[in-house]
């Protein structure tokens, strides 16, 4: 750990009693944000995961703090808040351990896989359900949106940090004309959507396995959006390789939970359209994120998920005829989507 690092997890352990019990500390590996996760081992107790902002914190008003609240009391099974300290800008959570399901997959039976994904379905159905019940001003979530300008931002954002930055794409002002002209399209038929409350990165690095079940990390970008947000996540994840029987198995088993006597065959084509645009948008943001963070940030590691995203991105365009246009626009500027 960095020497400022080392020393505000030291200040914090002895200011919560703790460090005649520490065994050791372990710096873990963090997500695409500037907070910092510390492992902190304990004589005769669980292990916690400190949580360090870049700086000094309000815990009261803190979106992590105030989502966690919000998704217990659905319930969803999230790591418990344990202590904090607003002056260090560090919050102490319960451990859930290393076994992302992202992991657990690679040594998962066939059959474990199948149910494992049902339980991450089941949560997704569960928290659009109570979170319609639970809606107040109170809870950061209901107050943000995948609205018009934050759907258009994150495609914009898939230009300037993949295509120009990562790919570096020259496109003439004609074709960035072109482009935002879909973009217009695509942006005004999922902003006009019934929003519910999505976990809005709800993929399988943030599922841990912890005490024989599922448990939902990185929550605090929560907000309202389409019904397909959370499940595309899931599904066109750019982390694993889910064969398309499954995807079709599960996409179904969802429209079940959620629509009940409603889920008709042909309210299931419709949804599979809505899931499909949904898939596109949020894959070419991924690929912005992965463009950010090798070019930007100088952290190469997100390079290896490209080609998977690319190819979510390729076969969507190959398959809808809705996105004849698109698909044309970007295989000039992609050889990967020709």
């Amino acid at each position: 750990m960095s020497a400022d690092l080392d020393q505000r997890v030291a200040t914090y352990l002895e200011r919560q009693g703790l460090t005649a019990d520490v065994q050791r500390t372990v710096l873990l590996t963090g997500d695409a944000s500037d907070r910092r996760y510390v492992r902190v081992l304990l004589r005769g107790r669980p292990s916690v995961v400190l949580s360090v902002h870049a700086g000094p914190i309000d815990y009261a008003t803190t979106p992590f703090v105030r989502v966690a609240e919000l998704f217990a009391a659905v319930p969803l099974p999230v790591p418990a808040l344990l202590h904090h300290d607003d002056a260090l800008g560090i919050i102490a959570q319960q451990d859930l351990g290393d076994v992302t399901l992202q992991a657990h997959l690679g040594g998962a039976t066939a059959t474990e896989r199948a149910q494992r994904y049902r339980e991450a379905v089941g949560l997704i159905a569960r928290l659009q359900q109570r979170g319609a019940e639970l809606a107040s001003a109170a809870y950061p979530p209901y107050g943000v949106a995948f609205d018009h300008e934050k759907l258009t931002w994150e495609l914009e954002f898939f230009v300037r940090h993949f295509l120009l930055a990562y790919r570096g794409a020259v496109p003439e002002e004609p074709v960035r004309d072109a482009l935002r002209a879909e973009w217009a399209v695509i942006v005004d038929e999922l902003a006009g959507e019934p929003r519910v409350l999505c976990h809005r990165d709800y993929h399988s690095r943030n599922l841990m396995l912890f005490d024989g079940a599922l448990h939902v990390i990185d929550f605090q970008d929560a907000r309202m959006g389409p019904d397909t947000y959370d499940l595309v996540s899931l599904l066109r994840d750019s982390y694993v390789d889910l064969p398309d029987a499954a995807v079709d198995d599960l996409i179904a088993y969802y429209h079940a939970l959620s629509r009940g006597a409603e889920a008709t065959p042909a309210a299931a084509a419709t949804f599979r359209q809505r899931f499909d645009l949904m898939a596109l948008q949020r894959n070419l943001k991924a690929l912005g994120t992965f463009g950010y963070q090798t070019t930007t940030r100088g952290n190469p590691v997100y390079m290896q998920y490209v080609p998977r995203t690319l190819a979510y991105v390729r076969r969507t365009l190959t398959t809808d005829a809705r996105f004849g246009r698109l698909a044309e626009i970007l295989r000039g500027l992609v050889d990967d989507l020709r």
